[in-house]
């Protein structure tokens, strides 16, 4: 009997959120958290993102739906709020590196390129899950390559949140 893989999911949560948002839709992310799951036997799924207190009710409910939440404190600029959380993602990476067996990176930041060739160098690498492939780095394009690259612009009638109509 084979063993089930070991696979983790770090996901740029702003990254996820302006992808699908900037396609029009609103990201289901109990019916996304199943899919990483099915898709790519993921069990253990990181969402890294800025804290904001008026947000307590959402984050008590990704939790509730299995994520491992990763907060950054966040400062506004402008009319902007801006919390990066790039660097918490590729340390948290590389403090679970013995623990997984694959990694899927869900961001089109081009900013993971070099986290992503290294662990395409050591067959660590699952997948990149690009938010939007229409907007998203050609770095990470190219240290993904094809084989490693998927995207979310297709999965909308899969993973869109429907509001109930009760």
């Amino acid at each position: 009997m084979q063993k089930p893989l070991i696979n983790y999911a770090y996901i740029d949560g702003q990254n996820l959120y302006m992808g699908i948002k900037n396609m029009g839709w609103e990201l289901d992310w109990k019916k996304f958290r199943r899919y990483l799951q099915e898709k790519y036997q993921v069990r253990k799924a990181y969402i890294f993102i800025g804290y904001l207190s008026q947000n307590k009710k959402l984050y008590n409910a990704l939790k509730k739906m299995d994520y491992s939440l990763v907060f950054k404190e966040v400062i506004q600029v402008n009319e902007r709020i801006k919390g990066n959380c790039d660097a918490e993602l590729v340390l948290q990476v590389m403090i679970d590196y013995e623990k997984y067996e694959k990694a899927v990176i869900v961001s089109g930041d081009g900013d993971f390129a070099c986290l992503v060739r290294h662990l395409k160098k050591q067959a660590k690498l699952q997948k990149v899950l690009v938010p939007n492939i229409k907007k998203y780095s050609a770095l990470l394009k190219k240290a993904a390559a094809e084989e490693h690259l998927d995207s979310m612009n297709y999965l909308k009638e899969k993973l869109a949140y429907m509001k109930s109509t009760q």
